[in-house]
């Protein structure tokens, strides 16, 4: 596997090239040598120029290519109806050939993909990879990951059944272990107010807290079912390094009041390493110079690092 790392430029009319820019001038030299963008020359070009960014760029044909290394090199795809999902097929073609060793790419509206889905959907399609992926969002003190993703409230509890959640926190286990060379602590939210109190007929009784005894089983380190409305303010009580919700916002909402842009996406379960910053496209600020590029520079970091 090579050591390049590719970053999808992502939604063209958004703060991405503003953070591709401000994070290209605070990373370390070491990564630059290694780094290139999945994107559009002119594109990123101009909108440097607009925003009187002065950042050297270098337009490139191959991955192996070997221009000079204080140059940012964008690997050019064309500006067309269909460029943000052909930098993201790219990407994958990359990765999955082992030409790189993954890919992070910047924030992408989803009305791209024409279905209520985002990039973790979206790969787990292209991957095959049904029910296989897993949505961490992670900081280096602690994580949060919804069994479901991208799905509306009304269809969550028709998604979620005892051999998802088991799967997935088996996923995060085993990423845990593989990565950071430690066995996680990790807390499972049910999905009622209050667990619906445990009541017959519950999804808590029907198919999270069977699941949760399966991985206790199983040895897994596993807490659980706790009511959402308090398991945040117990993290430092109980220790444990990831919160399992039901849905999206039931953890990344809490989360996100928590750690701002100290974060990251993760896609556990690729056959290479997918990595997002944990925000949107800021399409209210773009053109602005006022975007904050933290979780780039973190997921930068990351990536190098595992």
């Amino acid at each position: 596997m090579k050591n390049k790392i590719a970053i999808v430029a992502g939604e063209p009319f958004s703060v991405n090239s503003e953070i591709i820019a401000k994070s290209w001038k605070k990373i370390k030299n070491k990564y630059k040598k290694k780094i290139f963008i999945i994107g559009n020359y002119l594109l990123i070009k101009n909108q440097f120029k607009k925003l009187q960014i002065n950042l050297p760029l270098e337009k490139i044909n191959t991955v192996n290519s070997t221009p000079n290394s204080k140059n940012l090199k964008i690997l050019n795809i064309n500006n067309n109806s269909k460029y943000v999902i052909n930098c993201l097929n790219k990407a994958h073609e990359l990765s999955n050939k082992k030409k790189i060793k993954g890919f992070i790419n910047c924030s992408i509206d989803k009305k791209v993909f024409k279905s209520n889905f985002g990039v973790t959907e979206f790969l787990e399609r292209k991957n095959n990879k049904k029910d296989a992926l897993v949505m961490l969002i992670y900081n280096n003190k602690f994580s949060v990951s919804p069994i479901t993703t991208h799905i509306s409230i009304k269809n969550v509890s028709k998604k979620l059944n005892k051999n998802l959640i088991e799967k997935k926190v088996q996923i995060i286990n085993d990423f845990y272990i593989n990565f950071f060379k430690k066995k996680p602590t990790i807390a499972v939210l049910g999905l009622n107010p209050h667990n619906d109190e445990v009541k017959p007929g519950s999804e808590e009784r029907r198919f999270i807290i069977p699941a949760i005894k399966k991985l206790k089983q199983k040895k897994y380190k596993i807490i659980g079912p706790l009511p959402a409305d308090t398991a945040f303010l117990n993290k430092k009580k109980y220790k444990y390094d990831v919160i399992v919700g039901m849905y999206h916002d039931q953890v990344l909402a809490p989360f996100k009041a928590l750690y701002g842009f100290d974060a990251i996406n993760i896609t556990l379960g690729l056959n290479y390493l997918r990595i997002s910053p944990d925000h949107g496209t800021a399409t209210d600020i773009f053109g602005q110079n006022k975007a904050n590029p933290l979780s780039l520079i973190k997921a930068i970091d990351f990536i190098f690092k595992v």
